[in-house]
């Protein structure tokens, strides 16, 4: 096999980064020894392997460790060049696609951060959902000249910007029941409510992204109190 050697995944179920890197995984069909990481008390072997962040996740190939959810993606690519592809082969394409990935974690996720776990006021809740929306709203029109009319920001299979975008839908099915109403929303932005449904029914994201509300919101309460510990 290119790339050789062994593959295991260090994450948090819940995690979009971690849930990005097991969707290329399964897209390049990769066999992988899966790691549920408690982010309460980290493992040695994270705490070695992510020095820097001590966060998942974590990819080690033969025993080396690689960092960065984005980096991991990429690396897959380059180490397994006779799998399915994420990134285009044409650089200019390639360059796009690196553009809106970056623009889905530079907009999206202080968003999504911002709804679920870092608004104090329902004011400040409302600014964050309003951002998510904008940010969404310009994904549309995005997603249009990406897809060309095909199914994926990649074309007619998953590609990098879905893989980043997609991640986080497991957290949006927990938004919506917060907020009462769709992050993406049918009436408002049509082409990507198609693309999730089509996303999620993905044999790479069946299992890996959750689509139970109540088991996500229970774990935000969770990490909540995770945070609030160690700001004590």
């Amino acid at each position: 096999m290119a790339g050789g050697g062994e593959l295991k995944l260090l994450g948090v179920w819940s995690s979009p980064y971690a849930i990005r890197v097991r969707v290329v995984l399964n897209l390049k069909s990769l066999p992988y020894e899966y790691v549920e990481e408690d982010l309460a008390d980290k493992s040695a072997l994270l705490l070695a392997s992510n020095p820097v962040n001590k966060t998942v996740p974590v990819l080690l190939h033969g025993g080396r460790p690689v960092n960065e959810s984005q980096v991991i993606v990429q690396y897959l690519d380059e180490a397994w060049p006779d799998r399915p592809p994420v990134l285009p082969s044409d650089p200019y394409e390639r360059a796009v696609a690196r553009f809106w990935a970056a623009y889905v974690d530079d907009r999206v996720r202080p968003a999504w951060l911002g709804i679920l776990f870092r608004s104090k006021t329902e004011e400040e809740r409302a600014e964050a959902v309003a951002q998510a929306v904008a940010a969404l709203e310009t994904l549309e029109e995005a997603f249009k000249e990406c897809s060309r009319g095909k199914p994926f920001f990649g074309g007619d299979g998953i590609g990098f910007v879905d893989v980043v975008l997609g991640c986080y839908l497991g957290w949006f099915t927990a938004i919506n029941k917060l907020i009462g109403r769709r992050l993406i929303d049918p009436a408002r932005t049509p082409a990507l409510a198609a693309w999730e449904e089509r996303f999620r029914a993905s044999e790479a994201a069946k299992g890996v992204v959750p689509d139970d509300a109540d088991k996500m919101l229970e774990f935000r309460l969770i990490l909540l109190g995770v945070s609030a510990s160690k700001a004590k």
